[in-house]
């Protein structure tokens, strides 16, 4: 039995990903770390300041298949410290006095934080594929369904109508939104840590600010302007994106969710025989991949909290923050990278019922067009007092369930000022969608790369 459901046989694959596991793996860790360190080793040997020759052994070394991790952990364990043991096993695997010369002028914090750096990198760039997957499939579905004319709501309730192109389009925009927050974040998020103990990189004397910065060139990372052992903003905001990106695909699947009951009934997740709704009820064709994606995008919100927390930091160094971190990083990622999976895979298959839209656009008998109806008479009677008869009306038949058309007939003031063609006309929903067509168009005019 797992104690955490990322790591879970039965569950893992509900609330991550095996790309993500393996992105934020124990192996992954610590190969990560061993990056750094022969990276540093690179630049210092470059400069002059280690040997050449103990540079290539670390280098040479530098490879997580040289550690035991059981025997890394129980001395991590021991000494409450996780880099000190690392150092020690390398010293271990290293030939001649080469392990002497690993971790110069660093501390523990750099080398973790740009190793969690160099996984978030990986990761984002799993979770911008999946990205593309899930934006090119509702685009799809804005252009396919541009002008299938259905119900919108607002409240809960039957609003005006809309097309179902027009709301895809709502979630391709709002997709595109967040791939762009996604991008743009990098440039403050994708930052190496090389400061020493408090920041100044005081044990390298002048050559400091050089080794750093070529540091950082060979990692492929941005350089700091100054230590941000304690400025955990860039970390907050990519938990913070990462939630609003996990919040879109919750969104979408809500919205699914909602569509999907029997009243309703106007799309279905993707459908296939062996699919069980119930361990008791034969019929049921629940949406539990949706449900499963709403669960999700609560935890990753909750947790926006904690990262938002961190940004209130001890002096110069907090270990209470990273810890919290070393909780919650890969967790978000693992979570959001299943969400956004998840909603690419229903999106990509989803059933789109048109009859059951064209349906409800009439369940109402009519109630659906208030709006048009009293536009129409507000051209003869005022807005205002075209409202007070409408909604007298329209109570009325709502009470009632009887048909709009006949109430509006038989009221004189309308009966006057309106022919029977005329409110035919009003009362066509198909004839009523303003511009949701063209806003459809608009949409689809974007792209992710723009």
């Amino acid at each position: 039995m797992s104690a955490y459901v990322i790591d879970s046989e039965l569950f893992r694959d509900q609330f991550g990903t095996q790309v993500m596991r393996d992105i934020f793996s124990d192996q992954t860790t610590v190969q990560r770390w061993l990056d750094v360190e022969a990276a540093l080793a690179k630049v210092q040997s470059d400069m002059g300041i280690i040997p050449e020759s103990a540079a290539q052994e670390i280098i040479r070394q530098s490879r997580v298949e040289n550690i035991d991790l059981a025997k890394l952990k129980a001395e991590m364990d021991r000494t409450s410290h996780p880099i000190v043991p690392l150092l020690r096993a390398m010293k271990q695997v290293c030939s001649g006095d080469a392990g002497e010369y690993i971790h110069w002028g660093a501390t523990t914090q750099d080398i973790m934080d740009t190793g969690t750096i160099l996984q978030v990198r990986d990761a984002l760039d799993a979770i911008e594929s999946s990205y593309r997957e899930l934006y090119a499939n509702t685009r799809e579905l804005a252009r396919k369904y541009r002008d299938q004319v259905m119900v919108g709501r607002s409240h809960g309730q039957q609003a005006l109508p809309i097309t179902f192109g027009f709301k895809a389009a709502g979630w391709t925009e709002e997709l595109r939104r967040n791939f762009q927050r996604l991008r743009q974040m990098r440039e403050r998020v994708l930052v190496g840590q090389f400061s020493g103990a408090v920041g100044t990189l005081a044990a390298l004397g002048e050559s400091g600010v050089e080794v750093q910065e070529r540091l950082f060139k060979e990692l492929g990372l941005g350089c700091p302007v100054i230590t941000w052992h304690t400025s955990r903003d860039s970390m907050a905001e990519l938990i913070c994106v990462m939630a609003i990106a996990c919040g879109t695909a919750g969104k979408i699947a809500h919205e699914i969710f909602s569509l999907q009951k029997t009243e309703t009934a106007e799309l279905e997740e993707p459908f296939a025989t062996g699919k069980v709704g119930s361990s008791t009820m034969p019929h049921k064709r629940n949406p539990p991949i949706c449900e499963g994606v709403i669960a999700v995008n609560r935890i990753v919100k909750s947790t926006v909290t904690l990262a938002i927390e961190g940004i209130v930091a001890d002096h110069e160094r907090d270990k209470v923050v990273l810890q919290s971190e070393r909780e919650y990083v890969g967790k978000v990622f693992n979570l959001t990278h299943a969400a956004i999976k998840k909603m690419a895979f229903v999106t990509g298959g989803l059933s789109v019922r048109t009859q059951n839209m064209e349906r409800n656009l009439f369940t109402q008998q009519g109630l659906l067009m208030s709006e048009s109806v009293m536009m129409g008479l507000s051209e003869a009677l005022g807005r205002q007092e075209a409202h007070e008869i409408l909604y007298q009306i329209c109570m009325q038949v709502f009470e009632k369930q009887t048909p709009l058309k006949d109430a509006l007939m038989q009221n004189h003031e309308i009966a006057e000022r309106l022919s029977e063609s005329e409110i035919d006309q009003m009362l066509s929903p198909h004839a009523y969608i303003g511009h949701a067509t063209t806003f459809v168009d608009k949409v689809l005019a974007q792209s992710l790369d723009e």
